[in-house]
């Protein structure tokens, strides 16, 4: 064989499955088709991070006079475009960087499998196991209208040539709405077309119920319970509120329903799936014995640091390890303004499986360090089982909440309890506080709340 490990797909799953392979011994190669650090790296998590924290400076600038700072702005889409072309240039170099210094081979190209142990890219190569890490591509609907010159996918609402004065956004999920935070913010009369009745179903309705406050108070129209009919040229987007057909004139149409798993190249290799993607086992082995499968190809949890977290269990099990992959505490985060992020379960599931459950909240209106920054918007959420009060789910919506919700992230994992979180000291003024406060309104004996 060439190799022992063939990883196909250098994203973030495959990148770092490659590295703790090399790391445990093996002779690694990795293919990528396109450029090193896949869809996060050169079109997703890190290109609209940028526009989000561009978005987040006009805002701070906008605010900038409650302080007593008079201040004004203009903006260069040109300048904020290759910003953003610099970052990913200059991380897509640092993974190549970590290939070599591993000794990892880099191959180019779109690899086909001829065989469990064979794939075909320029030439033919042989490996032991393969861990298939090809990620996933954007889902475009059927939907007549969807080839019109005025639509676009994330990809390309990243190169950001300018920014049109109407824009009508098809999804309210974690992409749609991060887009209708940047374009709104830009500049752009957004509207967002959503099938499902209730935004983000998969929190709570007290922290979505902000989140519909803020895209109101952007002057962001939301239309739930609504299905789009077809794009017209112009573009235009028709779609159905209420058992009525209601037409939207706009300058661009940006697809965001979602995303499925890029099986492509794999055919011949008759793996068990289904309509998901790859079917996997707890030690992310495939239907057979030396393939392994990880990250948005699977189906599962489609988020980069989910991917990582596979790809390592995948190689300490390629090792000869017995390492079973543990999802129960996985951090979830949506980088608007203000930001959500969760953790565990929602009050629906808990009482599911627990039947009686307790929750505990604190407001940032309340939290002194929110109120200096001119951040009051926002809600800490915990959610604990009712017997020992160990903490089972997360939620939060505010300032830093995605850099927050690790600590929910620990207490989720570890099993703490209300007490051992309340217990704990926080530095005060903190937002991190905030927590403790939401663990001590669980025992029914807060400080800060009335």
């Amino acid at each position: 064989m060439d190799y022992d490990v063939i990883v196909v797909g250098g994203g973030p799953g495959g990148y770092t499955a490659a590295i703790r392979l090399a790391d445990l011994g093996k002779k690694v190669a990795i293919v990528e088709e396109n450029s090193l650090g896949g869809t996060c790296l050169n079109r997703g998590c890190i290109p609209t991070k940028v526009y989000a924290h561009a978005a987040e400076l006009i805002n701070s600038i906008k605010s900038a006079n409650d302080f007593g700072i008079a201040a004004e702005y203009n903006v260069d889409i040109d300048k904020m475009r290759k910003k953003k072309e610099r970052v990913v240039k200059r991380l897509v170099a640092g993974v190549g960087y970590l290939m070599k210094s591993h000794n990892i081979d880099v191959i180019n190209g779109k690899a086909t499998f001829l065989d469990k142990n064979t794939i075909q890219v320029d030439k033919k190569y042989t490996a032991e196991n393969f861990i298939i890490a090809t990620g996933s591509k954007t889902f475009v609907p059927p939907i007549p209208g969807t080839d019109d010159p005025g639509m676009m996918i994330s990809d390309k609402a990243l190169e950001l040539e300018n920014v049109p004065e109407r824009i009508v956004i098809v999804g309210a999920g974690i992409i749609g709405l991060e887009f209708a935070n940047i374009y709104s913010t830009l500049g752009s009369k957004v509207t967002v077309i959503e099938m499902l009745p209730e935004l983000l179903p998969m929190i709570d309705r007290d922290i979505a119920d902000i989140m519909q406050k803020a895209l109101r108070n952007k002057k962001i129209d939301l239309h739930l319970n609504s299905k789009v009919e077809r794009i017209e040229a112009g573009p235009a987007v028709v779609y159905s509120e209420n058992g009525i057909s209601v037409k939207v004139d706009c300058d661009a149409v940006l697809m965001a329903v979602g995303r499925v798993a890029n099986v492509n190249g794999i055919e011949n290799l008759g793996l068990e799936m289904d309509r998901k993607g790859i079917k996997v086992d707890l030690h992310m082995k495939t239907s057979i014995d030396n393939i392994y499968a990880i990250g948005d190809v699977t189906g599962g949890i489609q988020l980069a640091h989910v991917a990582s977290y596979e790809g390592i269990i995948a190689a300490h099990n390629i090792a000869g390890e017995a390492k079973e992959a543990d999802l129960n505490a996985v951090p979830s985060c949506v980088y608007t303004e203000p930001e959500i992020a969760w953790v565990g379960l929602n009050e629906k599931q808990a009482k599911e499986k627990y039947g009686e459950i307790k929750i505990g909240t604190f407001p940032y209106s309340a939290l002194g360090r929110a109120m200096t920054m001119g951040e009051s918007e926002g809600l800490i959420k915990i959610i604990a089982e009712g017997k020992y009060n160990q903490i089972v789910g997360m939620q939060i919506i505010g300032k830093d909440a995605t850099e927050m919700i690790h600590e929910g992230v620990l207490a989720v994992k570890e099993e703490f309890t209300a007490e051992e979180l309340a217990d704990t000291i926080h530095a005060h003024p903190t937002l991190s506080e905030g927590i403790k406060e939401a663990a001590e309104d669980i025992l029914g004996m807060p400080i800060n709340k009335g």
